[in-house]
């Protein structure tokens, strides 16, 4: 860095003002000293000044531009001693990054340099320089190293007192007493109840395979993730020759009565057991059938194991369905909600409880979505091919943009998906959870603004997402939120 001074009338300051430049500390002193008659080391001493003082100093003569005769003159008090001094009159100064230590050598270098007398002197100043120099790079990989060693020891902290699945977030890994909340949920009969009685839901799924038979005539079918039985039943109707069914969850014993009582036996085959473990009857199936969708379509991860299922088991030409699905965001404008959830904890029956703005906002949102609050045309983010995604696909990062279709606030973003039953078939099927699309038990996924965005009609809103699952957890995601200059990251758990 060049240290630039100047002199106009016999005044002495230290100016970014100047026409001339100093290459280095120890030459800025000799000039101080040849050229203005004035030893920043005898002020140093004379004035008692430590580390703080000296600061306050430099600020001080490059702010006021005093001559050298007015700084020999002051005794007692000085004027430099206000911390409004403390403040850098020149961004990154050198000769605020010097110690008094380097001080007194680069002052020495200066009397040996006026005299003419000592080289080594200003050879050890320079050198002092270099240490310098070598410290704060030292110093900036020491930081970089620190925050290395945070983010592991986040990394430890998320996973202590659990083993945890070897390559994370994997949940073919996870072992079975960590999968047991998961699928103790689904052992409960009023989700089982909920999910039957989605017309979108579990028509579209008998449309596809009642609706043609010629695909599953004569077919060996896996049914990932049973439940009741339902699916199997559908595929035992259209024909299939063997239908192999797994659940985990204790719904499956409901299932083995039910497929008995539907004189089924004969074609279905239930397993209990998660489908990572559990050894099929068969090497190899015609047709995998799941629904495995959750919320924003990758919660839960269960189509990790729909992919684990078609890689071992699924024989080539076979066919996993639904065969894709995508899923999209939308832009909401609803002050109503946006107040009733967010500008409620401005005042509650009185009190300030603003901070728990910052609780509420990252928690991700599953409701039914009034269609006329949605403000932009749908972005579709990501698309997958369940007959070729890698569970390592299910993890992405995606730009989208957000055309408005109205002039109010964007409140929110909604995530919702599509999927279709479309390979090799006849009568093709697909179903939405759109807002505008007849409601599901999935509803939609709304993601929170803390501060609405304002926005004009035609007005094009760039966002990125990323999609990954919870380390500590790998059936939750996270989903981090970019939207003009905004971010936010929401979990859904």
């Amino acid at each position: 860095a060049k240290q630039v001074l100047s002199h106009e009338g016999g005044a002495f300051s230290l100016s970014v003002l100047s026409n001339r430049s100093l290459n280095s500390v120890p030459e800025t002193f000799q000039h101080c000293q040849a050229d203005h008659g004035v030893s920043i080391l005898q002020l140093v001493k004379a004035h008692r000044l430590d580390d703080y003082g000296y600061i306050k100093m430099i600020n001080y003569i490059r702010t006021v531009k005093c001559s050298g005769e007015t700084l020999a003159v002051f005794d007692g008090a000085v004027p430099w001693d206000s911390d409004e001094f403390m403040k850098p009159a020149l961004p990154d100064d050198p000769l605020l990054q010097i110690d008094l230590e380097e001080l007194v050598g680069a002052e020495l270098v200066v009397d040996a340099a006026a005299s003419g007398q000592d080289e080594a002197l200003l050879q050890r100043a320079r050198q002092a320089e270099e240490r310098a120099a070598r410290s704060e790079e030292a110093l900036a990989r020491a930081m970089e190293d620190l925050q290395n060693l945070k983010v592991l020891a986040q990394g430890l902290v998320l996973n202590a007192g659990r083993p945890g699945p070897s390559c994370s977030g994997a949940i073919a890994e996870l072992r079975e007493d960590e999968d047991e909340a998961y699928f103790s949920s689904y052992g409960h009969y009023g989700i089982h109840e909920e999910m039957l009685k989605d017309k979108v839901r579990t028509e579209s799924y008998r449309d596809f395979i009642c609706g043609n038979p010629d695909v599953f005539k004569d077919k060996v079918v896996l049914d990932v993730g049973c439940g009741t039985g339902i699916l199997s039943m559908f595929a035992a109707r259209a024909g299939a020759r063997k239908v192999i069914a797994v659940d985990q969850s204790e719904i499956i014993y409901q299932a083995m009565d039910i497929v008995r009582s539907n004189q089924l036996e004969n074609t279905i085959t239930l397993i209990k057991g998660r489908i990572e473990d559990v050894n099929l009857p068969v090497e190899k199936v015609d047709i995998i059938i799941s629904e495995w969708m959750g919320y924003f379509l990758l919660f839960e991860s269960m189509l990790d194991s729909v992919i684990f299922a078609r890689d071992m088991y699924l024989a080539e030409g076979g066919s996993v369905y639904p065969n894709s699905c995508n899923i999209s965001l939308a832009a909401v404008g609803d002050t109503e909600k946006h107040c009733d959830r967010i500008a409620f904890w401005d005042d509650v029956y009185g009190f300030k409880m603003e901070c728990m703005k910052k609780a509420v906002v990252p928690e991700a949102v599953v409701e039914v979505l009034k269609p006329e609050t949605v403000i932009s045309e749908p972005a579709v983010i990501q698309t997958l091919d369940c007959n070729a995604v890698t569970t390592s696909e299910l993890e992405f990062t995606a730009d989208f943009t957000l055309k408005m279709t109205a002039s109010t606030h964007c409140t929110a973003v909604v995530g919702y998906f599509d999927i279709f039953f479309d390979r090799g078939s006849a009568n093709k099927v697909m179903f939405s959870t759109s807002p505008h699309c007849t409601k599901t038990h999935w509803k939609q996924t709304v993601f929170l603004l803390e501060n609405p965005i304002p926005v004009q009609s035609g007005d094009e809103l760039p966002g990125r997402i990323t999609v990954r699952k919870n380390r500590k957890d790998p059936r939750a995601l996270l989903v981090t939120l970019n939207l003009a200059d905004w971010r936010q990251t929401y979990s859904l758990q």
